[in-house]
């Protein structure tokens, strides 16, 4: 592969190692890389989520970000901490804030909460090279927040994501250039590879692809007629070739819909789950009034409990853009009582309002009441946004299936 018309930048991106479990190590006044120390979405519950787990607990007892509460050993060196969703995005802000010391906004794109690109270009006279840059970084997180991450250097964005993910996180800091990816990236599985995940895995193993090398080695016509697309990106990926930018607003600005879910905290019966849809309308059109929206399609998602498995996901288009909930609500409980086994218990539920319309272009019809409908979510709205996100809510909300109340006091599913 000649590399030479490809574009070569300094980007680094950077991971906060153990994130929310550094940041309540810290709070604690312990060490984050050898105190063990899981955070628990909700201590409360034997089957909540061990969100995160310090290096050193992953390391003795081998906890990960998906096991559960009660599968935490016996060990009285464990320290239990609750999930503060709150905290961690502060540390977060704060953390950018201090990026933006080295480089200008447009420079950072920022992952996830723990996770960031940072395009260092031209910084050498200020810092040094890339390298240089980079230890800087590291060191003043390390000093202001205590947290230690891992940071992969590369000349674009998913060279730098990958070496991160498979080297930095060994050594600290790990760097991969465009000569550097035979050597470096194709010897590891498909898998261990950012961006391919487990049903592609599969895919690929089966037409006989198992590292990324082979991947690299493999037709590209063969990939894109049998994945489209993604087959192609997946083939420049494994030369390690991303054009993505590296500069500019990264911030999403299109809408493309409306939707919400939750993964239930026990099951429900098909009686109950009625009232938890009810909630998730209220939610998704809430959302698409404040940006003065209305939408012509309607989904709803339907996984059933771990002992049954499997579900349904469905859409159904309405004659008119909405953003009323009992319309979509009505939409929805038609697809749930058409694909619905009657049966199943049910764990996971999500609804989607999308093919967007602005709210105004919306036909109204004389002879129906939708004006005074669109009217009232409009007031509802206005009073939740002045008074609280609970001030005003449906009946049902207060039934033991309503799922509005505890979701209130959440971030991102989890406790603030």
């Amino acid at each position: 592969m000649d590399y030479a018309n490809y574009p070569r930048n300094d980007v680094l991106c950077i991971d906060m190692r153990s994130f929310y479990a550094s940041v309540e190590a810290v709070k604690q006044g312990l060490d984050p890389m050898t105190v063990q120390l899981a955070v628990v979405g909700d201590v409360n519950r034997s089957g909540s989520i061990v969100l995160a787990a310090s290096p050193a607990l992953k390391k003795k007892h081998g906890i990960s970000n998906v096991s559960r509460f009660f599968e935490l050993p016996d060990d009285p060196d464990i320290v239990i901490a609750p999930a503060h969703m709150a905290d961690y995005l502060e540390v977060s802000m704060e953390i950018t804030k201090l990026i933006n010391q080295y480089v200008p906004k447009e420079a950072i794109h920022q992952y996830s909460v723990d996770e960031v690109w940072v395009t260092v270009n031209g910084l050498e006279k200020l810092f040094g090279d890339r390298w240089r840059v980079a230890g800087n970084i590291k060191q003043d997180i390390l000093e202001n927040f205590g947290i230690t991450c891992s940071i992969g250097i590369g000349d674009n964005k998913f060279l730098a994501k990958v070496v991160m993910d498979l080297h930095a996180k060994k050594h600290g800091i790990a760097e991969c250039t465009y000569e550097d990816v035979r050597e470096k990236l194709w010897p590891f599985p498909v898998q261990d590879v950012w961006g391919i995940g487990r049903r592609m895995q599969r895919n690929l193993n089966r037409m006989g692809i198992v590292t990324l090398g082979q991947l690299a080695k493999f037709p590209l016509q063969q990939l894109t007629k049998r994945f489209g697309i993604m087959g192609e990106q997946l083939y420049w990926h494994a030369w390690g070739i991303d054009l993505s930018p590296v500069f500019g607003n990264f911030t999403k600005t299109e809408q493309k819909g409306f939707g919400h879910g939750i993964s239930l905290l026990r099951d429900y019966s098909g009686d109950e789950v009625a009232i938890c849809i009810l909630d998730l309308c209220e939610e998704a059109c809430r959302r698409a009034r404040s940006a003065n929206k209305a939408g012509r399609t309607v989904h709803l998602g339907i996984s059933y409990a771990k002992e049954t498995g499997g579900g349904f996901s469905r859409s159904r288009s309405v004659s008119l853009p909405t953003n009323i909930t009992m319309d979509v609500y009505g939409t929805c409980m038609q697809l749930f009582h058409e694909f619905y086994d009657g049966v199943s218990d049910i764990r996971h539920v999500y609804v989607t309002l999308d093919n967007l319309y602005e709210d105004g272009e919306t036909q109204l019809n004389l002879f129906d009441d939708k004006p005074k409908k669109k009217d009232i979510g409009y007031v509802m709205d206005a009073i939740r946004a002045k008074y609280g996100s609970t001030a005003i809510l449906r009946a049902t909300s207060y039934t033991d299936a309503g799922i509005t109340i505890g979701r209130s006091s959440k971030i991102g599913g989890h406790q603030a």
